[in-house]
């Protein structure tokens, strides 16, 4: 099996939206991988998220 590949990007990076994210593409068959921060120098929030989300594709050959 081959491993597939989402990334999710947020550009409001609240608690809601990435617990929407997190939902919506984990009932759709999607993994959790690992959620990355995009920091501004100015604040200590960050300005963006990239959640990654794998799925092993069914029926393809390694």
């Amino acid at each position: 099996m081959a491993i597939e590949y989402k990334v999710v990007e947020l550009g409001m990076v609240t608690a809601e939206d990435i617990e929407s994210a997190l939902n919506e593409w984990s009932a759709k068959g999607w993994t959790f991988d690992t959620i990355q921060f995009a920091m501004r120098d100015s604040s200590k929030r960050p300005a963006m998220a990239f959640i990654t989300f794998v799925k092993k594709e069914e029926g393809v050959a390694d």
